[in-house]
């Protein structure tokens, strides 16, 4: 309902909203309208809290949803719920002070880990700092993108499990999908993109 008042306000008619995946799917659509040939298409949705995978077939105007699939329990606030237990570990360790019970601390990790996230997209390594973190200690430490891969390594890999399972419902091969089209913010992540990409066989994949 939010989504249809928002567009109300901006003065829009709202006729209908759709979901993400086919919002995606209808702008790919558009901008090939022009070549022809029928494609099957698989579009990745791995936003901020859930994942959602749907193939479909796009004929000229036309969209046929094959099969969808998803997981309502991860996303981008998973990948930094793992990096905010690490370095509230590693607080822990250095200081001898559980900062986790406290809410405005843990709301102040939580905030620069999601910024140590997005940096980790585009750099190999680097460091957070927070000043008087908890009980008046700072906190300053430094964390590669290569650590962070390595802690979120299943949850990376279960993004797999439901481009496998709408594969397998529609009885199409992934060598059959003609284009995979990545949407939101946690298809930045390098390694996520490497493991979408070695299960299509190398496909270049089309970042929205």
């Amino acid at each position: 309902q939010a989504t249809k008042d928002a567009g109300s306000i901006a003065g829009l008619e709202v006729l209908r909203i759709v979901n993400e995946p086919t919002a995606a799917a209808i702008a790919y659509g558009r901008d090939r309208s022009s070549e022809g040939a029928m494609k099957t298409v698989l579009i990745f949705d791995l936003g901020g809290g859930t994942f959602d995978v749907t193939l479909l077939n796009i004929d000229g105007g036309l969209f046929e949803v094959r099969a969808t699939a998803g997981d309502t329990h991860l996303g981008g606030e998973d990948f930094d719920s793992r990096l905010v237990d690490y370095f509230a570990t590693e607080f822990r360790t250095r200081t001898g002070k559980d900062l986790r019970g406290n809410a405005r601390a843990m709301r102040r990790l939580r905030t620069a880990c999601e910024r140590v996230k997005r940096t980790l997209s585009s750099s190999a390594s680097t460091n957070i700092a927070i000043d008087a973190l908890y009980e008046g200690f700072d906190f300053f430490s430094k964390i590669t993108r290569a650590r962070f891969e390595e802690m979120c390594r299943d949850q990376f890999e279960r993004c797999l499990e439901p481009v496998r399972k709408v594969l397998k419902d529609a009885e199409v091969d992934a060598s059959a999908v003609d284009d995979v089209v990545l949407v939101g913010g946690s298809t930045r992540i390098p390694r996520v993109q490497q493991l979408v990409q070695n299960f299509f066989n190398g496909k270049e994949l089309n970042r929205s």
